[in-house]
């Protein structure tokens, strides 16, 4: 797809005690190859949790094995579970944690998921005391759960807020993140999602509940990370319905 990736993909990186990214290939959304990102955090139980699966190998599969059990599937936002099927067959006793609008998605695109439980403002005891989650509120279309990793201080974003650097895209679509503000390293919430948060204040307060938690980093599926001045990068992105 002309997308410079961020290698080695399908391979657990680390990133912060417990938690790992993988960095999967390219895929296309509205005509653009956006790269992927999943995080793996480790709970306290031995147990692994996996945020938005990417692309499963083998040798993933492999190397998530000597992490430990995959216990918990992420599926963050509506538009987050194209690879879920391929992990469900493998970890046929993982849990289905599903955001608002995942199943009517997969649904209306022919994709067969196994949705255990919905992801809401309260964290399951299954990970409470390790991950606080939040659904954002403020859209009626994209509704997003997003989590803070309590011990590294790490939010995990899906789609809130992309990131992507010009020099890994093709040439052609470097002018169009530019234009839409979500080129690096000032990327923000895409435009065509900004419009369908009409409660302005509804989304206030879930993005001043996440400037509560103070994350010292942020992760992202698409783009680069922050992985410092988490906070005051949250508070740039969202600056639009702070002010």
């Amino acid at each position: 797809m002309g997308v410079r990736l961020y290698t080695p993909i399908d391979t657990p990186k680390a990133f912060a005690p417990d938690l790992w990214l993988i960095d999967g290939p390219a895929i296309r959304f509205a005509g653009l190859p956006f790269t992927t990102r999943a995080t793996v955090v480790r709970l306290p139980s031995g147990v692994l949790w996996v945020h938005s699966p990417t692309r499963l190998t083998e040798g993933l599969a492999s190397a998530l094995a000597a992490l430990g059990p995959v216990a918990h599937l992420i599926a963050p936002n509506w538009i987050h579970y194209a690879y879920l099927p391929e992990w469900q067959a493998a970890f046929p006793g993982a849990l289905l944690w599903a955001a608002p609008g995942v199943a009517a998605r997969a649904e209306a695109h022919g994709t067969r998921l196994r949705i255990d439980h919905d992801l809401t403002d309260t964290a399951p005891p299954d990970w409470a005391g390790t991950i606080d989650q939040l659904v954002v509120a403020g859209s009626k279309v994209h509704r997003e759960a997003v989590f803070r990793h309590r011990p590294t201080s790490t939010l995990i974003l899906t789609d809130l807020i992309e990131n992507f650097e010009p020099a890994r895209l093709p040439l052609w679509m470097r002018p169009i993140v530019r234009l839409a503000g979500i080129a690096a390293p000032t990327g923000r919430m895409p435009p065509d999602m900004r419009v369908t948060f009409r409660d302005r204040a509804a989304l206030r307060a879930s993005v001043e509940t996440m400037l509560g938690w103070a994350p010292e980093r942020i992760v992202l599926s698409h783009g680069r990370l922050f992985e410092r001045n988490a906070t005051a990068e949250l508070r740039r992105a969202f600056a639009f319905v702070l002010r």
